[in-house]
């Protein structure tokens, strides 16, 4: 039977490699950092394309923290929350969270993708009526999919489009709209304020993904909330350890504490899925301390963004507007960004070309990624690489 099979998953994948598709993983030889080492590469490269907005993934304090943990707590849980696999800083590090973002209660899963997979088929049935912007996460699609209610969806951002989708579904028991807080591949941030206001006046739930957003945007980085003074009107938060947050893994839902009671009772992925290990969890535990002692990184962070995004639109590159360390440096033909991205690597710069399907046909671009990690002598060379890369490919003159 599988000599067929193999057959067809050959056909398949060479599809993707005639497409272009195919995903070829890098091998990084060092801790992930603003700068690294990759197998079949030369010296050293600058990294543009890690998560790590806030530069902690090889954060001494952290890693040391993380060892104190295993040393303390163990390496493993080896069982889920509810039998034998919660510890006193699996209670502690979801109170920091609650603390972080104003919220009454959290709940830990492995991942966000868990958080948002195992979100909305507890809370919500045939009766109710999901609200999601098309430019969601993909852990969001899928979560909505798991779900009973009845779906609609609203243009990226489009506050006229999701009063439509909101008076579509006013016979709908319950409403929530689901966004993300800062959309990956362009890096806008969604309009909060009006968000709320439209789930005011419509009756309607709100719920946000801070995945790319918490420890970026606001006045101190502590997201969306802070960002559109909405504390209080948003009534679920998902988001991810494995970004701003340290880097490693794990995600949470933090909200109001019966929605997170529900997800205790009821949220498949929390309640057959193993613990997070005692290391990430202290390590965690930690990194939300110095978070609270200093904004000096998300300082950091927001200079880098601004001093980049300036020098490169002076040097004449179509940059997206962004109110978060994503910057997506247009190109618009797929061919081109893949081409951008290998002469970028040969100038030991280390980016990202996207392209349909991951965006829309003919919007292709160079996703580039800020660090608070990055030092000002990092981000000169990064943007002579690509003004170089730019000229030589016909980009900018």
């Amino acid at each position: 039977m599988y000599t067929k099979f193999q057959e067809h998953l050959r056909k398949e994948l060479q599809d993707i490699k005639d497409a272009g598709l195919y995903k070829n993983e890098r091998i990084i030889v060092t801790p992930q950092s603003s700068d690294i080492e990759v197998e079949s590469v030369e010296g050293e490269v600058l990294n543009f394309c890690a998560n790590n907005y806030l530069g902690l993934a090889d954060n001494s304090r952290l890693i040391e923290a993380a060892k104190r943990a295993m040393d303390n707590r163990g390496f493993g849980m080896s069982s889920v929350r509810f039998i034998c696999g919660t510890q006193d800083l699996h209670k502690e590090l979801e109170a920091a969270i609650s603390d972080y973002f104003k919220t009454e209660d959290t709940i830990l899963y492995a991942a966000c993708f868990d958080a948002n997979g195992g979100l909305f088929e507890p809370l919500f049935t045939e009766e109710d009526a999901i609200i999601s912007d098309a430019l969601n996460h993909a852990s969001i699609i899928d979560g909505v999919r798991l779900c009973k209610a009845k779906r609609f969806r609203y243009k990226n951002a489009d506050m006229e489009d999701l009063e439509r989708c909101l008076q579509d579904a006013k016979s709908c028991r319950f409403k929530v709209i689901a966004t993300d807080g800062v959309f990956s591949m362009d890096g806008n941030v969604a309009p909060m304020d009006n968000i709320c206001e439209l789930a005011e006046k419509y009756d309607a739930l709100v719920m946000v993904d801070e995945s790319h957003s918490a420890g970026v945007v606001g006045a101190t980085g502590h997201g969306v909330a802070e960002k559109f003074d909405c504390y209080g009107k948003i009534d679920i938060f998902t988001g991810t350890l494995g970004k701003s947050f340290g880097g490693a893994m794990g995600g949470f839902t933090t909200g109001k504490k019966e929605i997170i009671d529900m997800l205790r009772q009821r949220s498949r992925p929390y309640l057959f899925s193993n613990s997070v290990a005692p290391s990430i969890v202290g390590a965690s535990i930690e990194m939300f301390r110095m978070l609270g002692e200093s904004d000096d990184l998300h300082t950091k962070l927001m200079e880098n963004v601004e001093y980049f995004r300036g020098k490169m639109v002076d040097a004449g590159f179509d940059i997206k507007p962004t109110q978060s360390a994503i910057c997506a440096v247009m190109l618009y033909d797929a061919k081109l960004s893949q081409d951008f991205a290998a002469e970028m690597q040969k100038e030991g710069i280390y980016v990202t070309g996207f392209y349909y399907p991951v965006v829309p046909k003919d919007q292709a671009r160079i996703r580039v990624q800020l660090s608070a990690a990055h030092t000002r002598g990092q981000l000169d060379k990064a943007i002579a690489a690509f003004v170089k890369v730019g000229k030589k490919l016909g980009v900018i003159k």
